[in-house]
């Protein structure tokens, strides 16, 4: 989809559809959804202004502020999906301070190049995936009747077709792709340029691989499709992307904000905190396909701030994320909604996946409730770490049903739930370590 194309799907978007298209997935948290729903608009509307206008416009970012597990990264990654733009999630404590070994703050632009240039490539090659599937077809019959006669081509053409050769092992000629060698941690930005700058003046190496026809004409179809599109324009396409659509979620920054009593280790913090201020204010950084500015990017950053407060992020960097959303605990009644309203609910998922081995699983509204309100409890009274907390206390419930003791149909109802959970959660020790 070309950049003309993806910002006529974003016109499709109302701030409103964007909130009524999260909440297919997102259970409550309304207000965040409608200060992300806003901004992903505003990146529709800065583009149809005219250009000197558009470089004053600057994105609104976002400070999201709530315990674990109540639906920070999923709004940011839906978000993405939604607008088809490229997305990248960093850990705010991965990065150092430049001058100490470790990843430094524009890795992340360079990680957004990546991505983009990912999504744009996976577009191309499915634009020419019917050319590169005869390529492949053709490279195929060769490997499979290397000197045969026209019938005979023909005659195994058919076959190949009807899928009648797809077990048949064949010897084709690939491009190599040695895996990386391992690095010392620190050195993996260095790692991946040197590959880079080989990789562009060094033929690449082929190599002949075994393989299924079935195998094999999946990869060969991927290289004839990547033979077929043009690299250059992919290249462009991403660093407009990148440039223009690019949302970056930035997950625990709490844990670099300084705070009275924190020791030493907000000296570091402070450091990556001025280290990432140019970036989400606005600057230049070098990537494999050329420069690219971080001013249109959105940033989207969350923590807890349990220990430290949004004041206490250095003055520069607050004034970067204007809009501030505090999201909500999660109550029972939201755990309930969580198990079943969502399109892939978790009690879904688990009664199609135990469905596999022929065991069917109801789950009666007395047992989502009575689950729903062990949730609820236990993070009030052991750790709040929100709806992560569904997935202990369902693998707990299912355990006999997940190893196969109890076979058949099973409803899961009020009973069952508190026959395995009630013992557990009436110990606060055993609880800590169970759920």
């Amino acid at each position: 989809m070309s950049a003309d194309a993806l910002l006529a799907h974003a016109a499709e978007l109302t701030p409103l559809e964007i909130v009524e298209e999260l909440d297919r997935h997102i259970i409550g948290q309304n207000k965040a959804k409608r200060s992300v729903a806003v901004a992903l608009r505003n990146h529709y509307r800065r583009r149809h202004l005219p250009d000197e206008l558009q470089a004053e416009i600057t994105p609104k970012n976002i400070l999201m502020i709530g315990p674990t597990g109540v639906g920070k990264t999923e709004i940011a990654r839906r978000l993405a999906r939604l607008a088809k733009a490229p997305f990248l999630k960093v850990e705010a404590t991965k990065f150092t301070e430049v001058g100490y070994v470790g990843r430094d703050v524009e890795s992340i632009v360079r990680d957004m190049v990546r991505s983009a240039t990912a999504m744009v490539e996976a577009e191309k090659k499915e634009e020419v995936r019917g050319r590169a599937a005869a390529a492949a077809k053709e490279r195929l019959l060769d490997a499979l009747l290397p000197g045969g006669t026209s019938e005979g081509r023909e005659r195994m053409r058919a076959l190949l077709e009807k899928g009648g050769l797809d077990e048949r092992t064949v010897e084709i000629e690939v491009a190599d792709e040695k895996p990386a060698g391992v690095m010392m941690p620190g050195m993996e930005e260095m790692g991946l340029n040197l590959q880079d700058m080989l990789s562009s003046f060094m033929p690449q190496r082929k190599v002949k691989r075994k393989l299924s026809v079935r195998e094999a004409r999946r990869v060969l179809e991927d290289e004839e499709a990547d033979r077929l599109i043009d690299h250059d324009a992919v290249g462009r396409e991403a660093v407009y992307r990148a440039e223009n659509m690019g949302i970056v979620f930035i997950d625990e920054i709490d844990k670099i904000a300084g705070s009275e009593g924190m020791g030493g280790s907000d000296v570091s913090g402070e450091g990556v905190q001025r280290d990432l201020l140019p970036v989400v204010e606005g600057t230049q950084v070098n990537t494999r396909q050329g420069p690219v500015t971080t001013d249109h990017m959105l940033f989207i950053a969350a923590g807890a701030f349990n220990v430290s407060k949004p004041s206490d992020l250095i003055p520069e960097l607050q004034g970067r994320f204007p809009i501030r959303v505090e999201l909500e605990e999660l109550s029972a009644g939201d755990f309930q909604r969580i198990l079943t309203q969502p399109r892939h609910a978790l009690t879904k998922q688990y009664t199609e996946l135990l469905a596999v081995d022929g065991t069917h699983i109801h789950f009666a509204e007395s047992g989502v409730v009575a689950i729903a309100e062990y949730a609820e409890r236990v993070n009030r009274e052991v750790e709040d770490i929100g709806a992560r907390r569904l997935h202990t206390i369902l693998e707990t419930v299912l355990e006999d049903v997940s190893f196969g003791t109890e076979l058949g149909s099973v409803t899961i109802d009020e009973a069952y739930v508190r026959r395995k959970l009630e013992d557990i959660v009436g110990n606060e020790d055993l609880s800590r370590y169970v759920l």
